[in-house]
């Protein structure tokens, strides 16, 4: 990281990622990087010389784990809110991967604006969870956008990533396993098919809170259940999994 080239603006802060000595700049005000992010990264595959994007990038993460876990050639995020995507670009500047990684700015609806398509061998998206708006005091405020379909849909994410892909690509999603089967129509629709899933828990003993996505551009049908991913042995304990995902 080169801090000392980088500006901070109010309420920022540098986060170490624990994964090549690279860091990411936060605004809690704003919007943090959650676990979802970096369970979607360690889930995900770029193979070596692979180009990849994420759809709804927030503040660069998936994009800059990527960089540092697997060996691809070319990471791309797009993000449609500004403050968001300055931060990224900061981040990928302070980590030195200008020329590995590239952000963009825009709308998930519009991705033709900016990359052409089937042109990507990997689409991520970690997408807002939530439909309803009820209760939403503030529709335009960062936090709400990240988490509810208020400028993008999962039809709109999931058309974005099929058009993206190359044919036999694939579009990795983190979602909620109570929106299980719209998700799997949505793909469908697309005209993607999905071909793994892996529940997440966050203890053995609890019902699944994330769902891990594995889909493909075109393929034959058929899908494997992968083994339950438990967050954690008790209490402020994680399992040696996450460990290992988190790079620690």
């Amino acid at each position: 990281m080169r801090i000392e080239n980088i500006e901070l603006k109010p309420s920022e802060r540098i986060d170490d990622l624990q994964r090549n000595g690279y860091g990411i700049i936060q605004d809690p005000d704003r919007f943090c990087f959650g676990m979802d992010a970096v369970l979607l990264s360690g889930y995900a595959g770029v193979k070596k010389g692979g180009r990849a994007l994420d759809l709804g990038c927030g503040n660069g993460i998936i994009p800059i784990l990527l960089e540092a876990k697997t060996e691809g050639a070319y990471f791309a995020g797009l993000e449609i809110q500004p403050e968001s995507a300055d931060m990224a670009r900061r981040s990928v500047i302070m980590n030195e991967l200008t020329d590995r990684v590239e952000i963009f700015e825009g709308d998930i609806k519009r991705v033709r604006d900016h990359f052409s398509p089937a042109t990507f061998d990997t689409v991520t998206s970690n997408p807002p969870y939530m439909v309803s708006r009820h209760g939403l005091k503030n529709p335009g405020d960062a936090k709400a956008i990240a988490r509810h379909e208020i400028l993008c849909t999962l039809d709109d994410v999931t058309a974005a990533a099929a058009d993206m892909l190359k044919p036999g690509g694939h579009f990795y999603m983190v979602h909620r396993p109570t929106r299980l089967e719209e998700i799997i129509l949505s793909l469908k629709a697309a005209g993607l098919t999905l071909k793994r899933m892996r529940m997440v828990y966050p203890f053995a003993d609890r019902e699944p809170n994330m769902v891990l996505l594995d889909s493909t551009r075109g393929g034959n049908s058929g899908m494997r259940v992968d083994r339950p991913l438990v967050i954690y042995k008790e209490r402020g304990v994680y399992t040696d999994e996450i460990y290992e995902v988190y790079g620690y």
